[in-house]
């Protein structure tokens, strides 16, 4: 397993690092993301020094909805036979301690919906489901940020992209761990340090590796690009000022708060 970040280092300008295996405070920095075969810098860090900003930068986040049995059960859905997802849009990022961002003009509540994250590693179209895992570079947290109520604010079409891809409403990181073992994981959401989330991935629908395979024939799936597998049980709405911390160990804490 490694872990790899991206910070702002002393002079201002980011960067990429990975933490060093034999001192966990250390953070040696590369020449680029990991799943780019980068070489080392030679410039080493103190971890508690850094300012982390989201760990890659994707083309595009693709979030799936209704990837866990048991919120299927709770919405009395039946379990797709195919990933549903929508795309939340590249200026959609926000890092670890940024502010999500209320949308112009939009009164209504805003949800927060703990997740993990895969990062993609190598293009993938078509990748067969044996193959799916060798396109996988790490694993990291998403907060998938959604104004519920602008989804179906006009009843002829449903608003996904409006209600998800705000600026700020894609929190990742802080982190992108490889190797990472998911089945045993769980997502814990907390808001104003009260656990709203606490699930385990192991109840997911479709596997990382499906999730891979099956989106490929959708899209074309690009280096850094982030999936978002999906919530279940405990979202809710955080007020102005609140502060949401989504936790999956192994990875770490992503903490963002509400602007206002």
């Amino acid at each position: 397993m490694q872990t790899w970040i991206r910070f702002r280092r002393p002079d201002g300008d980011l960067a990429y690092g990975r933490l060093d295996d034999s001192h966990a405070d250390r953070v040696m920095e590369f020449d680029g993301p990991g799943y780019t075969d980068p070489r080392a810098t030679g410039n080493i860090y103190p971890y508690a020094a850094l300012e982390l900003v989201a760990p890659c930068e994707p083309g595009k986040i693709v979030a799936l909805w209704n990837n866990f049995h048991a919120l299927a059960a709770r919405l009395e859905k039946s379990v797709p036979t195919h990933p549903l997802f929508l795309l939340k849009p590249a200026s959609s990022l926000a890092g670890p301690g940024d502010a999500i961002q209320r949308p112009s003009g939009y009164t209504g509540k805003i949800a927060y919906e703990g997740e993990l994250g895969i990062v993609i590693g190598r293009p993938c179209r078509n990748v067969p489901l044996a193959e799916a895992a060798s396109h996988i570079f790490g694993y990291t947290i998403v907060n998938d940020v959604t104004a519920g109520e602008l989804l179906n604010a006009d009843p002829n079409f449903p608003q996904w992209t409006r209600a998800k891809g705000s600026d700020t409403f894609g929190c990742i990181g802080p982190a992108i761990v490889t190797g990472f073992d998911w089945r045993s994981a769980s997502v814990v959401t907390r808001l104003d340090g009260v656990e709203r989330q606490n699930y385990p991935l192991s109840d997911i629908v479709f596997s990382p590796e499906e999730q891979v395979s099956l989106l490929s024939r959708d899209m074309t799936l690009m280096p850094g690009d982030v999936i978002a597998v999906g919530t279940s049980i405990g979202v809710g709405s955080m007020k102005d000022g609140a502060v949401v911390a989504v936790t999956i160990d192994g990875i770490g804490s992503l903490v963002n708060h509400m602007s206002g």
